[in-house]
């Protein structure tokens, strides 16, 4: 079963693009004392290396430690909070909803987003989506000074507020940025099982920065570590919901992309995935972004190129402040990843590659 305070403390950590100190601290104190070094690029990824074989391949695997949020451009006289949002943003998903506001200091000051009561809106504003742009964070202050006191300083970091939990179903697991925490945890779960386990191969456990606005750690992490194999941990949507087409199933197991945005899939390794997880019994989906992509498009361009795949774990309602998985998705990526891993010498990955 997975840990889930392990889960709840890696959900709850606040981390946006830019940010993510948090969530790099906890990734190094789990990461110690399983891999053989640990090192950074320079805009803030952390890489854990684990060597099996030091004339192995390089096999890089990286969750992305930042969550869409927010950061905080004005306050106004009157104490609101201005927000310029970090990451991709639905308008309507954001009103009357709880955020923290984490200060330079690392003080943490609670917030709502204002919304007006539906009785004194207008025609035309019931008709129009809510703009990012109008929207204002209430910390419960009379005026810009008392918001002042409290350390509040324009670049700050604003996150959604969330408290992880399982719903009626214990497997459904409820809490914010699993996307893309949930691809953290795997990593460092994986780095686990291969501790004492024989891997022909060097692992990187990889958390990148700056997913959500341009994959920017995935490349500086995939120039540092030059993979022969890049493996991008991360969430899909999860369609089997009323108007969804029921294609990417809650508890089936992970989505292997074909297709995202910054991503044609490697043939090759998605034939070798496939097989390791039908030698495994391991569940999994096939399936596709229209948009948006994940770090292995960075992956998959470094120095002279190396076969990448996106391994997905459904999920619901991404991008929001609430968001939810299935344990067994969990469990099963890390199972499929770990003996994807453990499959990988020097003659595979000529052999996919080539």
């Amino acid at each position: 079963m997975a840990n889930n305070e392990f889960l709840k403390v890696l959900s709850e950590l606040n981390g946006v693009p830019g940010n993510e100190t948090q969530v790099k601290n906890f990734m190094k104190a789990e990461l110690t004392d399983i891999v053989d070094e640990i090192s950074y690029d320079n805009i803030g990824s952390i890489i854990g290396k684990k060597v099996g074989n030091p004339d192995g391949p390089r096999v890089m695997v990286a969750g992305h430690m930042d969550e869409v949020g927010f950061m905080v451009t004005k306050i106004d006289k009157d104490g609101y909070i201005k927000i310029h949002p970090l990451g991709g943003w639905w308008g309507q998903v954001v009103l009357a909803q709880q955020v923290t506001i984490t200060t330079t200091e690392g003080s943490e000051i609670h917030g709502v987003i204002g919304s007006k009561p539906p009785h004194i809106l207008t025609p035309e504003e019931r008709k129009k989506p809510t703009e990012i742009k109008n929207v204002f964070v209430d910390i419960g202050v009379k005026d810009k000074a008392a918001a002042e006191e409290l350390g509040i300083l324009t670049g700050d970091m604003v996150t959604p507020y969330i408290e992880f939990r399982e719903m009626a179903n214990p497997d459904y697991l409820l809490g914010k940025a699993w996307d893309d925490r949930i691809g953290c945890a795997i990593a460092i779960e994986v780095a686990k099982n291969l501790k004492n386990e024989k891997h022909d191969n060097i692992y990187y456990a990889v958390g990148t920065v700056q997913e959500e606005v341009g994959t920017r750690g995935a490349g500086t992490t995939a120039n540092f570590v030059d993979p022969d194999i890049g493996i991008a941990l991360d969430v899909t949507i999860a369609t089997d919901i009323p108007g969804g087409d029921g294609l990417c199933k809650f508890g089936e197991g992970p989505q292997i992309l074909v297709y995202d945005g910054a991503l044609v899939g490697h043939r090759g390794l998605r034939k070798h995935l496939l097989e390791v997880a039908e030698k495994h019994e391991i569940p999994v989906q096939v399936g596709y972004l229209a948009r948006g992509g994940t770090d292995a498009g960075k992956m998959s361009l470094a120095h002279s190129g190396a076969p990448a795949v996106s391994i997905c774990l459904p999920a619901r309602y991404i991008h929001s402040h609430t968001s939810m998985i299935h344990r067994k998705d969990y469990e099963a990526t890390i199972k499929l990843v770990t003996e994807l891993v453990k499959s990988l010498d020097r003659e595979t990955v000529n052999k996919i590659t080539y």
